[in-house]
């Protein structure tokens, strides 16, 4: 089984930039989206879905802001938009769909911004949507991937020692990771491949995806049960279009 996730920072522009002949090469059975940047309703009438997908859209208040989605081969047996938590439902952020033997999320972390002036609304937001994983997993086991807006060790940026006190690696963010693995989560891109140099989201600015000078805040992160399961976890930092590119994970 074949799960993507891909922040696509916009559906239109990228459809614009070879999507639909990447999503076609290599037909995922699902296809998780962040920052979607539509609304559930525009989605249906400008997003060419897929022959043989069903689809969800979650969409914020703000027009063109955030937003997720997600396209299955298989029509999960239940959907939950949101957490629940007008704050963050209100901003689009979170799509969770439960199949037979696990529940996924595509999640869009908020970005802690300029000066963490929203390092507090973000931390809110990573404890709700953990607890809420929590929840669901004392039915089955839970995936959830996405745009965390975090790299969480040194290796996981080409820069780390100028951007210690930058949204994205500030120590509060990824105190935060840490604790969620310790609650039995498992971050599946490092259990086969563990050095540095891997990563999935590019500055626009100074040639940086050229120079690969990048940060790895995309992930597919398993509730423990589940890494049995896990055949595979890898980047597709060869897919443009996007500031970010895809990640993958798959199952047997």
């Amino acid at each position: 089984m074949l799960l993507l996730s891909w922040n696509v920072n916009g559906i239109r522009a990228v459809q614009e930039k070879g999507f639909h002949d990447f999503f076609a090469g290599l037909n995922p059975d699902v296809l998780c989206l962040q920052e979607t940047r539509i609304s559930p309703e525009l989605a249906a009438e400008a997003f060419l879905h897929p022959a043989g997908y069903v689809s969800r859209w979650v969409g914020a208040k703000k027009k063109g802001y955030s937003g997720v989605a997600m396209l299955c081969k298989k029509e999960p047996l239940a959907w939950r938009e949101g957490l629940g938590k007008t704050e963050f439902d209100d901003e689009g952020r979170t799509l969770c769909a439960e199949f037979d033997d696990f529940f996924l999320l595509s999640a869009y972390f908020p970005n802690s911004q300029h000066e963490l002036v929203r390092l507090d609304y973000k931390l809110a937001y990573n404890k709700a949507l953990l607890a809420f994983c929590q929840r669901l997993r004392k039915q089955k086991p839970v995936i959830f991937c996405g745009d965390l807006n975090v790299a969480h060790e040194e290796k996981d940026l080409a820069r780390p020692a100028a951007n210690t006190m930058n949204p994205g690696f500030y120590i509060d963010e990824r105190n935060w990771f840490s604790a969620m693995l310790g609650k039995g989560y498992t971050d599946t891109f490092r259990l086969f491949q563990n050095d540095g140099g891997h990563y999935s989201w590019w500055s626009y600015r100074m040639n940086a995806r050229r120079n690969n000078i990048g940060w790895r805040i995309d992930y597919f992160i398993v509730s423990n049960e589940l890494v049995p399961r896990v055949k595979n976890a890898f980047i597709l930092p060869d897919i443009t279009g996007s500031d970010h590119c895809p990640v993958a994970l798959e199952l047997v």
